[in-house]
């Protein structure tokens, strides 16, 4: 199947309709179902045994070699702990990921909360190697072991009217030191349209490497959507709500000429302040193309179909 990515300055274009931006009830569920029993999706890892050495494997799955655990887990943006790419994993150490609590409703039938642990136990738990961009033009390759979103939210059983997820993270500026900080406002948000919520390729991480999630790198649970920038992977999540308008995220809300709800990694669309057209894998010298949707145009790229991707940044 061949699918179209449209250009910037392709010609006239249109916004998506309503419908293509909610799955109805059934479809939700064939989705959740799918995403339960997925293991070998292009870019994707293989079901974890939690016995794997940090830094095993080749990244094969991706094409690209792992990065190294060392750098994955030190070099990080998690503005809880400081705006300094080594600022998480020197502070992070003050954050308590247990008890451990998930709410989960808004647009749906079975509102719950969800212990984390409990949740763990009940869900598949899978690996996944990722490619992971950030807007600063780095990137890293990443095993991920967590829970496909889309069999999380099958299982509250969304409404014809949820066509937004939106995510908020813990409010604790005793346990968050940079809160006390007007850097954002607190607590972090972040959304997502629910097809995109939806789709395999979305993860709810709660591990890497093999190892329960690093307190640096967002645990005990984070949001991962590979073919968007790294700022739109929400750390230390406590809420997730079903909502039918566009929820307001962190840093939409803080620059949105800079920073737009959609987050897709587009090297055809410049940064403000710099280009993205080429990133830095970190842990190798000098630059390498940056790919469109990150890598993950063939399974995702449907999902934009007739949008305007400058104009939907």
């Amino acid at each position: 199947m061949l699918i179209r990515i449209p250009r910037p300055g392709d010609g006239p274009t249109s916004e998506i309709t309503d419908e293509s931006l909610y799955l109805r009830r059934r479809e939700l569920m064939r989705a959740g179902a799918l995403a339960a029993g997925m293991l070998l999706l292009p870019g994707c890892g293989r079901a974890a045994t939690g016995d794997e050495e940090p830094g095993a494997g080749d990244g094969s799955a991706t094409g690209d070699a792992l990065t190294s655990f060392e750098d994955a887990t030190s070099y990080n943006n998690f503005y809880e702990f400081g705006t300094g790419k080594k600022d998480p994993a020197r502070n992070a150490h003050t954050l308590r990921t247990r008890p451990w609590t998930l709410e989960i409703g808004g647009e749906c039938a079975r509102p719950a909360t969800l212990d984390v642990d409990a949740l763990l136990a009940q869900q598949t738990v899978e690996e996944r190697i990722y490619r992971l961009r950030c807007v600063e033009a780095w990137s890293m390759v990443i095993p991920w072991r967590g829970i496909p979103l889309a069999a999380l939210l099958a299982s509250v059983e969304p409404t014809s009217r949820a066509k937004f997820v939106a995510f908020r993270t813990l409010h604790d500026p005793e346990q968050m030191p940079g809160q006390k900080r007007r850097v954002l406002r607190w607590p972090y948000r972040e959304g997502l349209r629910i097809d995109e919520a939806m789709h395999p390729l979305t993860l709810l991480a709660t591990g890497m490497y093999g190892r329960d999630m690093p307190a640096q790198n967002g645990a005990p649970i984070r949001l991962v959507v590979p073919w968007k920038y790294g700022f739109k992977s929400i750390k230390s999540i406590v809420s997730i709500e079903l909502v039918e308008s566009q929820p307001p995220t962190s840093w939409n809300m803080s620059t949105p000429d800079e920073y737009g709800f959609y987050s897709n990694v587009n090297p055809r669309v410049d940064h403000p302040r710099w280009s993205q057209k080429r990133e830095r894998r970190i842990g190798e010298w000098g630059k390498r193309d940056t790919l469109m949707f990150n890598g993950y145009a063939e399974e995702v790229g449907e999902l934009y179909a007739g949008m305007d991707l400058r104009k939907n940044f």
